[in-house]
């Protein structure tokens, strides 16, 4: 049975990339779903135990003062904790289920298996914020120590020699993992045995639990949860805590078929063990892959203890990871439990695509995470390099880009004398030589993809002994080199046909990975008769690739969610070919392995912030974040120059050299996230009392403005570490003014704040784009730098406009982002038509009285051309509670495929789609107090189809930028007892206002 009351998109990990995490609450209240029967996370509108600051009678306020973690084990956390779980239970119990994960540290939910009228009911509770389907995530994978400057293989000449060195890098830290698990045989996690008393730290208390004083003064209190080929002793002085969660992935789905896989803490995928090592892996530890020694690794803080909380698992199918990932609801447990714990830093190597939102459970459980003093980092996601493709979104995470580090190379030399140098660790010391072949040129019968060397695509009669072409895409790069070695050849040459990563693959054959500038020729060259190449070790062409460079992989900004109005990514980390730990079995040697992705520039970020931390434990997250932003460095393109894009670097590339002293540092915290929340647009969740903040206002390091047409002040406030005199500059930005003031900032000490404005107007940068550049601080040697993004736009319009009577006029202000005439153009007005329901077989007005928890549905063509339908609820009773939902169907009585809603606290709702795709619509009125003693019309506005006169003056309507225009929008001739509807277009901008006539 499905139960249709709103819609909920689906969420997934960053290895891969699937759908996105749940929709937001808008101001148009709870977003439509579709509800199923199976597994969902219910957020509720009580705050969590990081977040409350006081309200319930009986319990005291548990959210930790400024400059403090969060104690979770506190008279007053527990105490509130239980009155949650009680009252979780309790709305539970009123739909009928049982709740199966609570949440109350970090998001106040929980998770459920619901039948979908169980859904259905808890989506109508006032007191259910919002409801998200269960879904699988997906992971997403010189030394970047040295690249980063923090020391050599001795731990010397250094950042860690600035702390202390390597044994006090990041001492007095925990850093949570939430990933695949980890492989604690491995060197990197080697530490003693527990001890048993607190005067050895940390130790395993009489209850089964470790504890660890941390340098914040707090207390880190784990488990080591055991299970498969996972004992108590794997915990240790350096694996603080390890757990894992099942429950929405399904432990019946581990078993025998899954290889490599353990259901327990143990790593079976490798993902974890490398995420972790690279961060806080020990200092020194001999790695070698495929029986080459690659020397020694280090986590970048190596004194730092790990948490592991393994919530992504691998599926039954050992041939896909398709079944592959990490369910919300487990993610959620991890982070709640991380939260309660005590760790200091998160990192999050995981995501689920474009992000669509700020709001959704992940990212209020991490909001009370940071709320709570816990740094989180997390990934921008491996979708690039296209736009508007950046996951982990909200301001209070760090979203993290991946950029490149020297690599190891080999060198191609084609037949015609053409040479490039490319990304191997599979060129032996000697030379391979052979006659170069296309993969689409000796393809076998009948085979599928020969130029990407699929799986049994090659004939072997035309591949032994020779060097095949392939192109990178669709399938594994290893699967590639195991085709090529199926068929006979002898080496690889694997291009890609567009920029991306160079990955160190442990290849079948020997093999050298090209990037995009050489395809055109070496793709040609392959095709010719008698093409030969050479694979030589080493980059013999006495160059190396420019770094650091974003990879191509690395997920872009702007987000569109909350109007484009931060900045992200945050900043950029080294991510493509990264030495690490692997996975391995219960008493077998630790693997490592290189791999490129988001995830691994993540966890380079949590090693970074717990070095910070270890400085200074009481720095907060937006403090951390903030001086990571303001000293990073631009990164740079194939040919060497700086990039300044903000939507792939960020501020730009993290240096840990300059970030522990940074000058100024912009701080916020959780009653900043919460206005900017509301100024977003978001609605419920105990935002009633919370004033909004336009989202480019918010005190972040970083100044984004989604829409500029007339001149825009923004607000920041900076805290010194350091006295001294700070001028402002700024840079780039071309055919935007900025005004900043005061344009000098003095501070006579650290700790010091002033807050200073910077206003942006448009000269003549180019509209509908956006310009960008940077602002700093300079006092000294000491630049303090924000990446600044601005989008002019043609035109602010109202969205919508509304008069009455048969004959009339009102007057529509727009203001332009231009100096230019604006053609103004009419569609409509369109009679509404009472909507009927057929009930007992008798066509009836739809207008009568029934019962509260009543459902009542209609179906409506919607021709083509339609430029705007509307669908009308008009409750004529003042009291009742009635929803709206609107969903496209696949065709006359077919499924859903997109849904809309609006569910407001009105009494009256509609729903409006502009362009709608012709077809056929399923109209859903839900009935949740009250009577359902209301109507419903529909109207269908298209262009050069109208009731009476509908006109524009002026028109056109002279516009001067930054100057608010008005016109007059008149109507005449219209039928007594009929609403309309109509619409005016502004040119060619795409921006439009609908004009509601009622009568």
């Amino acid at each position: 049975m499905t139960l249709t009351v709103g819609l909920v998109a689906t969420a997934a990990l960053l290895g891969g990339t699937v759908a996105a995490g749940a929709a937001p609450l808008s101001a148009a209240g709870k977003p439509a779903a579709t509800f199923e029967a199976g597994r969902y996370v219910v957020t509720l509108a009580g705050s969590a135990v990081a977040t409350y600051s006081g309200g319930v009678s009986g319990f005291d306020a548990t959210t930790p003062a400024p400059g403090r973690q969060l104690d979770a084990r506190s008279k007053n956390a527990k105490a509130y904790s239980e009155h949650l779980a009680i009252e979780q239970k309790r709305v539970a119990a009123a739909a009928g289920a049982s709740v199966s994960a609570s949440y109350t540290t970090a998001l106040n939910g929980f998770a459920a298996d619901l039948t979908s009228a169980q859904a259905a009911t808890l989506y109508a509770n006032r007191e259910v914020v919002a409801l998200e389907r269960d879904s699988l995530r997906k992971i997403t994978a010189e030394s970047s120590t040295d690249f980063l400057g923090l020391g050599d293989a001795t731990g010397a000449g250094g950042v860690w020699d600035t702390v202390g060195g390597v044994q006090a890098a990041g001492a007095g830290i925990v850093v949570g993992i939430v990933d695949t698990g980890i492989a604690p045989e491995n060197p990197s996690f080697a530490g003693a045995p527990l001890g048993t008393s607190s005067g050895a730290a940390p130790y395993r208390a009489a209850d089964g639990s470790i504890s660890f004083a941390k340098s914040d003064g707090g207390t880190f209190t784990g488990a080591c949860v055991t299970g498969v080929q996972f004992t108590a002793t794997d915990c240790s002085t350096k694996i603080v805590g390890a757990r894992y969660y099942v429950d929405g992935f399904g432990a019946a789905r581990i078993g025998a078929t899954s290889v490599g896989e353990y259901l327990s803490p143990r790593d079976g995928d490798g993902h974890g063990s490398h995420t972790g090592s690279t961060a806080v892996g020990n200092h020194a530890v001999a790695a070698s892959v495929g029986g080459i020694d690659f020397g020694t690794i280090s986590g970048i803080a190596p004194a730092a203890k790990i948490a592991v909380y393994k919530v992504c698992w691998s599926g039954p199918d050992p041939a896909s990871r398709d079944d592959d990932g990490c369910a919300t609801s487990d993610l959620l447990s991890a982070i709640d439990q991380a939260t309660a714990d005590g760790v200091d830093v998160i990192n999050f190597s995981i995501g689920g695509g474009a992000a669509q939102t700020t709001v959704s459970a992940t990212d209020v459980a991490f909001l009370g995470a940071a709320t709570a003093g816990v740094f989180v980092a997390a990934s921008a996601g491996n979708a690039g390099p296209g736009a508007s493709t950046l996951d982990n979104a909200s301001p209070w995470i760090t979203t993290v880009a991946a950029s490149t580090i020297p690599s190891y190379q080999a060198t191609a030399t084609v037949g015609s004398g053409l040479a490039y140098a490319g990304g191997s660790i599979t060129v032996p010391a000697a030379t391979v030589t052979g006659a170069l072949v296309r993969g689409d040129l000796v393809a076998a019968r009948r085979a599928t993809d020969p130029l990407l060397c699929a799986p049994n695509s090659l004939d072997p009669a035309k591949v032994a002994g020779k060097i095949v072409f392939c192109q990178r895409g669709i399938y594994d790069r290893l699967a590639k080199s195991a085709e090529v070695k199926r068929a006979g050849g002898i080496g690889m040459l694997l291009v890609n046909k567009t920029a991306s990563s160079l990955d160190l693959d442990l290849h079948s054959v020997p093999t050298v990975h090209l990037n995009a500038e050489a395809f055109a020729t070496t793709f040609a060259y392959a095709g010719t008769a008698g093409a030969t190449v050479t694979l030589t070790p080493g980059n013999t062409l006495g160059t190396a690739p420019p770094t650091p460079q974003v990879a191509g992989f690395s997920s872009r900004g702007p987000v569109l969610a909350d109007g484009s109005d931060i900045i992200k990514p945050d900043i950029s980390a080294p991510g493509v070919a990264i030495l690490a730990d692997g996975a391995n079995a219960a008493g077998q040697a630790g693997t490592y392995q290189f791999l490129s992705g988001t995830s691994m520039s993540s966890p380079h970020m949590a090693g970074l912030a717990a070095l910070y931390l270890g400085v200074k434990p009481a720095a907060t997250p937006a403090e951390v974040k903030s001086a990571f932003m303001t000293t990073a460095y631009d990164t740079v393109n194939a040919a060497g120059a700086a990039v300044t894009d903000p939507f792939s670097q960020g501020a730009g590339h993290v240096d840990p050299t300059k970030f522990f002293d940074p000058g100024l540092v912009y701080l916020n915290g959780e009653s900043d996230w919460m206005s900017y929340i509301k100024g977003a647009g978001n609605t419920g969740g105990g935002l009633d009392a919370v004033t909004a903040v336009d989202p480019s206002n918010l005190n972040l390091a970083s100044i984004g403005i989604g829409s500029l047409t007339r001149p825009e002040t923004i607000t920041r406030t900076v805290t010194s570490t350091q006295a001294g005199t700070f001028d402002s500059s700024v840079s780039g930005l071309a055919g935007i003014d900025v005004a900043v003031s005061p344009s000098t900032l003095t501070f006579g000490a650290a700790g010091q704040s002033q807050s200073y404005t910077a206003t942006f107007t448009r000269k003549d940068a180019p509209v509908d784009t956006f310009a960008i550049g940077s602002l700093s601080w300079t006092s000294g040697a000491t630049v303090v730098r924000s990446p600044v993004a601005v989008k002019p736009v043609t035109l602010e319009a109202p969205v919508a406009a509304a008069g009455t009577g048969l004959t009339g006029s009102i007057d529509i202000s727009v203001t332009p982002g231009t100096t230019a005439d604006i053609p103004l153009a009419t569609d409509g007005l369109a009679a509404g038509v009472l909507l009927r329901e057929n009930k007992g077989g008798v066509n009836k007005p739809y207008s009568g009285v029934g019962t509260a928890g009543r459902e009542i549905t209609f179906t409506v063509q919607v021709p083509a051309g339609t430029a705007v339908q509307r669908f009308d609820l008009d409750s004529l009773t003042d009291s009742a509670d009635l929803d709206l939902s609107v969903y496209r169907l696949s065709g006359k009585g077919g499924t859903q495929v997109a849904g809309w809603q609006s569910a407001t606290a009105s009494t009256d709702e509609h729903v409006d789609l502009r362009n709608p795709v012709a077809g056929y619509y399923q109209v859903v009125v839900s009935v949740f107090s009250g009577t359902d003693n209301y109507s419903l019309t529909t109207f269908t506005v298209a262009p050069g189809v109208g009731a009476g006169s509908f006109t524009v003056a002026p028109n056109p309507l002279p516009g001067v930028q930054g100057v608010p225009v008005s016109y007059a929008a008149s109507w005449s001739g219209l039928a007594a007892g009929t609403d309309y509807l109509g619409l005016v277009r502004y040119g060619a901008s795409g921006f439009s206002t609908i004009v509601a006539v009622k009568n």
